[in-house]
């Protein structure tokens, strides 16, 4: 399945929230044409009513991909009006988090083509990371067919199993709401020490952005960028000293943060 199928039979939309949002960017920037995209949501934004897609109108029959984003606490409300589309060839993606495969299964049919995925929000400037899993009828071509739609907002990895999901979910699905309060604290912290709000936010913003994409291109280890830059008794190591600090630090705070998230994801999978 390429983004031609995809165009001449159509995507569904169901939810179109911030994420929904997000991911329908990048498929309109990426030449996915307006009049091949379906979105059923009860409060649209100004955005995807100007967009140029269908907004609550009459679903194609058959649609290539049905792509589910909707609150999880909305899905049992949401799902039941594309039951008739289960049990057949068109591939449902999940961006819902925690819920599980079986859950979808046991609503749409148990031979539905199914994909869970958890992007994140960057998907919206092209920089997501996509974690994907898919059940036996998605098979390989069902995977092969995500990952070609998510890659247009993104990165696409595969997991082994489901039950990793839950992980994924704590770590890069709500990671980027760690980063941006990081770069909240780190302007704050810039204030205390006497520079202006409007300067120490500039200077926080773009070494967070920064330091990201270096590490995402350099050969070495962000271990060893680290390393790079951290001066014996120097002013880095200064600091260092107070955010690595094993018992109070980031270390522990970030076990805690992202465990947290991904307990919350397993809530949620068993309602």
């Amino acid at each position: 399945m390429d983004m031609t199928f995809v165009a001449e039979r159509g995507l569904v939309l169901l939810g179109c929230g911030k994420m929904g949002s997000a991911m329908l960017q990048g498929w309109l920037a990426d030449g996915l044409p307006s009049a091949s995209v379906w979105v059923q949501d009860p409060n649209p934004s100004d955005w995807v009513r100007q967009s140029g897609v269908h907004v609550n109108a009459d679903l194609p029959q058959a649609p290539a991909v049905v792509l589910i984003a909707v609150k999880p606490q909305m899905m049992s409300d949401a799902l039941p009006v594309l039951k008739e589309m289960g049990n057949g060839d068109t591939l449902f993606v999940s961006v819902a988090a925690g819920i599980s495969i079986a859950t979808y299964e046991d609503i749409l049919g148990a031979l539905t083509p199914i994909v869970r995925a958890m992007p994140n929000t960057p998907a919206a400037v092209g920089k997501g990371i996509t974690a994907i899993v898919g059940n036996g009828p998605a098979g390989l071509t069902g995977l092969e067919a995500a990952e070609a739609l998510l890659q247009a907002v993104g990165q696409v990895v595969r997991l082994e199993r489901e039950t990793q999901m839950d992980a994924v979910t704590g770590l890069s699905g709500s990671g980027p709401a760690y980063v941006f309060h990081m770069i909240e604290c780190m302007a704050a912290a810039g204030e205390a020490q006497g520079l202006s709000p409007e300067l120490a936010m500039a200077l926080a913003k773009a070494t967070v952005a920064g330091a990201g994409a270096l590490a995402e291109q350099a050969e070495e280890a962000p271990e060893q960028l680290r390393v790079n830059v951290t001066s014996p008794n120097g002013t880095t190591q200064a600091g260092l000293d107070v955010l690595m600090d094993p018992a109070v630090g980031l270390p522990p705070l970030m076990i805690k943060t992202v465990g947290a998230a991904a307990d919350r994801s397993r809530e949620l999978a068993n309602g």
